[in-house]
């Protein structure tokens, strides 16, 4: 619970200490919206000029982009400490400073950033998820609701473990590997669609090596009544535990990183 308080703690404070340059924080907050209102866009587009992607109508299309749009940006909201502060850490040297204060070192990580930027793109996830929710005329139960947040949960796990194969590798590499970025941003934008509309190689990649089809496509696949591979429905509610277990897999691999990691000497 003290780690828990302490989190929350260090994010009030952090958040405001960027609020105190408001127009600062209003002009990038804007340029994150119009970014995200970007790739919406595309997907209006889509829609616009489709009637349907295989099985998937309009509303499905709003809903899987909806969600993947919602649980990336809460990981980048509040784990901005792993994908943008870490390998600044590293180089600098601050991260010595880590191994003496009686914290976890992935805690103090996560405590020393945030990005509340992307409200406006968690704003726009949440619209289009209650866009395709009522396109596709989804009956909500309790089933659902929780199934909807045990997949953003565990999706926001599943993001978090694979920054950190970036954070990973600056211990030993100091640069960060443009590879990863694949993996993660491009799995953003690639994973916005139904994984059943690539071609077997993307599909393995996505089910499989960074499974955002299992954490993600799968539940919203359930809730939208169109299950994905011919699944058992339980299957669903069982999927997005692998988001939990690429995390634990990731934190493993990122404690034995650090026992190699070696001092500036600064």
């Amino acid at each position: 619970m003290d780690t828990i308080k302490l989190y929350l703690r260090s994010m009030r404070m952090l958040i405001r200490s960027q609020l105190q340059y408001p127009a600062s924080f209003l002009m990038q907050t804007l340029a994150q919206l119009i970014m995200e209102g970007g790739e919406m866009l595309a997907v209006i587009l889509i829609v616009d000029r489709f009637d349907r992607l295989n099985q998937w109508m309009p509303g499905d299309l709003y809903f899987f982009f909806g969600l993947m749009s919602v649980t990336f940006y809460l990981t980048e909201f509040f784990g901005r400490g792993v994908t943008g502060a870490f390998p600044g850490m590293v180089r600098s040297g601050q991260l010595d400073t880590l191994f003496l204060r009686p914290r976890g070192i992935l805690t103090q990580i996560l405590c020393s950033a945030a990005d509340p930027r992307r409200v406006s793109c968690i704003a726009v996830g949440m619209a289009a998820l209650v866009l395709g929710s009522r396109m596709a005329d989804i009956v909500w139960t309790l089933p659902k609701a929780l199934l909807l947040a045990e997949s953003i949960l565990l999706g926001v796990l599943l993001i978090l473990g694979l920054f950190m194969i970036e954070a990973v590798f600056c211990i030993y590499s100091v640069k960060s590997v443009e590879l990863v970025n694949a993996i993660t941003y491009g799995g953003r934008s690639a994973c916005q669609y139904p994984i059943d509309i690539y071609a077997r190689p993307l599909r393995v990649l996505f089910t499989v090596a960074a499974p955002f089809a299992l954490v993600l496509h799968v539940p919203a696949a359930y809730i939208l009544g169109k299950p994905l591979y011919g699944w058992p429905g339980w299957a669903a509610f069982l999927c997005p535990l692998s988001g939990g277990v690429v995390f634990l897999i990731m934190y493993a691999v990122f404690q034995r990183g650090l026992r190699h990691y070696r001092s500036t000497g600064s």
